[in-house]
């Protein structure tokens, strides 16, 4: 039994624990007349859109979300109370798809929300959708996809939806990206500077000078020294043994608002500092002669406040005064934060 959904288009919207209001708030700005409900409360929901599919992604792309972390269409739901079996189900929404999907690389996503009744497994479901997309001419692959098939099971509801990774904000099932942990890394915080690279299209290694504020214990540094860039790390906080003697790395055990530098020095900033808002803005912006035109900057902002939607506002507003602001946005590896994206007027 299949349940018809009442809009033009339906949708999954995902947002990082906690910050499902601010994102739902994001889509009623977006996109004019959507009806927003919580699915799974904090994180999850679903959004009824006025508009077809085309023009409700044009809408999100005009106006990129700063919340909204992953979206995932629903192009069919059954019901799991009924006769039919889930998977036979799932397995005739492939065939349907045959004109989207066939020779195509595709993706199985699968998310389950707790208190979900669909009792089968991800290995038996990825399974028998994955003999499906074969039986059509399309190619299981979880790595580089080229469409992405979504489903999701909650209560008692199974939704599933298909996408390409840009419509859907990510590759990565709900936009949970995992990297994995390496051996001696200095800290877990290293997760959003590499999460950044692949967001915003970034290429760290094509960088020759960066400053890295608030560096101390390294993780950002870190990465960057990796990539080949030389780093100049400022934190009145001890930097991790391990990097210390690198060849690539000046360490400054200064308070970031003391020190100056030479116009033009820097072609990239980062900065992941537990500094208020309008403090960050303020240390950036006495910064910038030190960058040469056209530099990358990526800066973490806290949501100390109690309106992000408006701190945020007002945080692009002051740096637009420099900086041609790219992206804000709430990275999976975020917690009260977000990371923005700028380069240098």
């Amino acid at each position: 039994m299949s349940i018809d959904t009442p809009s033009v288009t339906a949708w999954i919207g995902t947002s990082n624990q906690g910050y499902a209001p601010l994102a739902m708030e994001e889509v009623r700005r977006t996109i004019a007349g959507a009806a927003v409900k919580v699915l799974a409360p904090g994180e999850t929901f679903v959004i009824e859109s006025p508009y077809d599919r085309q023009e409700t992604l044009r809408m999100l792309g005009d106006s990129p979300p700063v919340f909204l972390r992953h979206i995932q269409p629903i192009d069919g739901t059954l019901l799991l109370t009924g006769d039919q079996d889930p998977l036979h189900w799932l397995i005739e929404q492939v065939r349907q798809a045959r004109p989207v999907l066939g020779n195509k690389q595709t993706a199985v996503h699968i998310r389950r929300a707790d208190g979900s009744v669909f009792d089968r497994s991800v290995l038996e479901t990825k399974t028998s959708v994955d003999a499906a997309l074969r039986d059509i001419g399309a190619e299981p692959d979880q790595r580089s996809p080229e469409q992405i098939v979504s489903i999701y099971a909650v209560k008692e509801q199974l939704m599933y939806g298909i996408g390409t990774p840009e419509e859907l904000m990510s590759d990565w099932p709900g936009g949970a990206i995992r990297f994995h942990r390496e051996e001696g890394q200095i800290s877990r915080a290293k997760f959003k500077l590499i999460e950044a690279e692949r967001t915003f299209g970034l290429q760290y290694s094509q960088y020759r000078e960066a400053l890295d504020i608030g560096a101390a214990p390294g993780g950002w540094t870190s990465l960057l020294l990796e990539r080949g860039v030389k780093v100049t790390a400022v934190d009145p906080g001890e930097m991790h043994p391990s990097l210390k003697r690198h060849p690539n790395l000046k360490i400054l055990k200064r308070n970031a608002s003391d020190v100056k530098f030479k116009p033009g020095t820097f072609d990239l900033l980062v900065c992941d500092m537990s500094w208020s808002p309008m403090q960050m803005v303020k240390l950036v912006l006495e910064l910038t002669d030190s960058l040469v035109h056209g530099a990358t900057a990526v800066v973490t902002i806290k949501l100390m406040h109690r309106k992000p939607l408006q701190t945020i506002r007002d945080v692009i507003a002051k740096l637009e005064e420099a900086f041609i602001v790219h992206r804000a946005k709430q990275l999976f590896h975020n917690r009260e934060e977000i990371t923005m994206f700028m380069t240098k007027r």
